[in-house]
């Protein structure tokens, strides 16, 4: 997850911040968690009624990844692709879309778009090596490695040319998958990260409202110690990290996250796409080396990286537009889903 924070207090106020989740993590104190406020002072903005409502009736599909009917014409399955056994969630007919989610979420996450999107695409969600339903190997990481994952997957259920939509990480791995096999991707959106490799790497020392939202780069590299700190408290570190890194929390399917990364060796997966990172920039300076020719659409949060994305893709897509979704925070296709199928709907129809 990655993001701009708008202008925070003092610097010791984030330090406390980052001091109290370890400590919170290590059960030194029980204090509870900010619900309403994040710890740069602004107000979380939450969900009318009205847009709760709307949100349910379109997030009929049900969570998880048992295999079969889950609703609204959409069908969960699995493709063993390699050695990797990875689980999608389909439906829909025409073109095919791939949906590629970030961390710490799911399919789960594009559950809001999926229904708009079925109705002129073939949509699959896919939940990538490690995440949900697939498989979770002990490496294999790196952008190559999880690109030829999906490019397998989509090939195996037949689709040679499609469409990719990728969130988060999703979006190091859309980028990856159209650098990678650039006959096959016709069309590429990313939403709300930097790219490793592509993006400028920010200095140590960063302002605290940045901070706060790029400390987890370097914890979740760590070897070992997220693991150690976080087992049996899944649900501390998770919902802290929703809190802050959204606008709309109460938008965002907390729960099912944490059910999600609490099962043996979920938390651990996610990191290892972390700890990819050196691996991943030094593919990532060889991919920029050929910009993509397809069209490509980057999509950032006015309260989360705005033009970030944007600007990431400028140097290496010859085929660029962009736009920043109003009022929404890091987990736009949650946060924002009606503005962001405003912009997907007709840049995958054009």
């Amino acid at each position: 997850m990655k993001g701009k924070t708008p202008r925070g207090r003092t610097m010791g106020a984030h330090m406390i911040s980052v001091c109290g989740l370890v400590a919170l993590l290590l059960g030194v104190t029980t204090l509870p968690l900010p619900a309403q406020t994040g710890d740069s002072g602004r107000s979380l903005i939450r969900a009318s009624s009205a847009e709760r409502d709307r949100s349910a009736q379109q997030a009929e599909l049900r969570s998880g990844w048992e295999e079969g009917e889950i609703g609204d014409g959409f069908k969960s399955g699995y493709q063993t692709v390699g050695a990797i056994k990875l689980h999608y969630v389909a439906g829909g007919e025409g073109r095919p879309v791939l949906l590629v989610p970030g961390w710490p979420e799911t399919w789960y996450a594009w559950r809001k778009v999926m229904p708009a999107l079925a109705r002129n695409r073939r949509v699959i969600a896919v939940d990538t090596r490690g995440m949900g339903g697939s498989g979770r190997p002990v490496g294999g990481y790196d952008m190559a490695s999880t690109a030829a994952d999906l490019h397998g997957l989509m090939n195996q259920l037949g689709y040679r040319q499609y469409a990719v939509v990728g969130h988060d990480i999703g979006m190091w791995i859309g980028y990856a998958l159209a650098a990678d096999f650039p006959h096959d991707v016709d069309r590429l959106a990313v939403i709300e990260a930097m790219i490793p490799g592509l993006t400028p790497t920010p200095p140590l020392f960063l302002p605290p409202e940045q901070n706060l939202r790029r400390w987890h780069f370097m914890f979740n590299q760590l070897p070992d110690l997220p693991e150690a700190l976080i087992a049996g408290r899944e649900r501390v570190f998770l919902s802290w990290l929703f809190e802050h890194y959204a606008y709309r929390p109460d938008m965002v399917a907390i729960d099912e996250y944490i059910r999600a990364y609490s099962v043996p060796g979920a938390m651990r997966a996610g990191f290892e796409y972390y700890r990819a990172i050196p691996e991943t920039m030094a593919q990532n300076k060889k991919r920029a080396e050929t910009k993509l020719e397809m069209p490509v659409l980057a999509i950032g949060g006015d309260h989360a990286n705005g033009l970030t994305p944007k600007q990431t893709m400028e140097p290496v897509a010859t085929k660029l537009s962009g736009g920043v979704l109003p009022e929404c925070g890091h987990f736009a296709p949650e946060e924002c889903p009606d503005a962001l199928l405003e912009l997907l709907l007709p840049f995958l129809s054009n």
